[in-house]
């Protein structure tokens, strides 16, 4: 890749934000434009999947609306993400969790990482 062309992609990088991998809640607010009205509109949902890297680097997000799933791919760099919030930040031993698709009810739920520090935290005291 040219020089220019890795100038211009480093310029674009968003550093604003948040790090987070797959198993985490993350809320997306993302920007929707209808005629000449902008609003934004959140996706609240798990990452199953962060792929690609530098400029074109996509995650996906999958969420339960009713009883129907909804995945759905966003850019990273993109400037209509308005923000993104990490809501919980769970554990899993994967990269890419698309095992989650076949799973329903109770089974979907993945363990919170910070839960283990509150198990050693409750020893600890108890000690």
């Amino acid at each position: 890749m040219s020089t220019t062309l890795q100038a211009i992609q480093f310029q674009n990088l968003r550093t604003d934000l948040p790090e987070f991998r797959a198993g985490d809640t993350i809320k997306v607010n993302y920007k929707i434009v209808e005629g000449d009205k902008e609003r934004v509109q959140p996706f609240q949902g798990v990452v199953i999947q962060v792929r690609g890297g530098g400029i074109s680097t996509m995650f996906t997000v999958r969420k339960m609306s009713g009883q129907v799933a909804v995945e759905r791919v966003f850019p990273m760099h993109t400037p209509r993400i308005a923000s993104i919030e990490v809501l919980r930040q769970g554990v899993v031993r994967r990269a890419r969790i698309f095992y989650m698709r076949e799973l329903t009810g109770k089974a979907t739920r993945i363990k919170d990482r910070n839960d283990k520090s509150k198990v050693a935290r409750a020893k600890a005291k108890a000690s």
